[in-house]
């Protein structure tokens, strides 16, 4: 005798979810009532033209800044009331590199990743094309390298969520290969990235959040 047993409907839980979030600068509404998630294993892009709230989004999901109204939830609970849980599960790069000027790129990686071995950091840095460089002070690099001992993080990082402002400015192209295949390799890991960008990518499971001018 043969046995059909019923299909279990599979389902996804989201681990960052956006309610209805409206942001205001300097009296003009840059989104109304916003709402998404985002699961394991995605990619996320939020577009949109310059002004159009792309970063002020990106610092309020990272709980850098206040929404007007609307709120954010990790794995359901409110970013307030979850915040060290969530700083621990989330990686943020924003415009600023965020990183130490007087300390040299190795430097950093191992004030920032204590918990990774010195092959690790290394190793690290290589990926993020900063050999020969590991030992300079951070304030003698070039803004691109800047950016580079800042984006080495990737590679270290344990964080479940990257929010990522614009990584790829002053990176050539092959960083830019170089740091797509670090974020796919992330998502199909189980990890999430959020991230704003110019630059095409031809990403099929690629996700597009599109922000469009709110009318007071």
């Amino acid at each position: 005798m043969v046995l059909f047993l019923p299909l279990r409907k599979v389902v996804i839980f989201s681990m960052l979810d956006a309610i209805k979030l409206t942001c205001t600068r300097d009296e003009r509404t840059l989104f109304n009532a916003l709402s998404f998630s985002v699961s394991a294993g995605e990619m996320v892009q939020v577009a949109g033209q310059n002004g159009a709230g792309k970063t002020s989004l990106l610092r309020i999901l990272a709980g850098l800044s206040q929404a007007e109204e609307g709120e954010v939830r990790w794995q359901g609970q409110i970013l307030q009331r979850s915040r060290d849980v969530y700083h621990h599960d989330l990686l943020w790069l924003g415009h600023q590199p965020g990183i130490k000027s007087a300390l040299t790129a190795f430097e950093n990686l191992s004030f920032f990743h204590g918990d990774c071995s010195a092959a690790q950091r290394w190793q690290a840095l290589a990926e993020a094309g900063l050999v020969g460089f590991e030992d300079m002070p951070v304030s003698q690099l070039s803004a691109g390298q800047q950016r580079r001992v800042a984006l080495a993080r990737l590679w270290l990082s344990k964080a479940k969520l990257w929010i990522l402002d614009e990584p790829f400015t002053a990176i050539d192209v092959a960083g830019i290969e170089k740091l797509t295949q670090q974020m796919v390799r992330h998502t199909g890991e189980g990890g999430m990235v959020i991230l704003t960008t110019h630059q095409p990518l031809a990403l099929p499971s690629m996700r597009q959040i599109a922000l469009q001018e709110a009318h007071s």
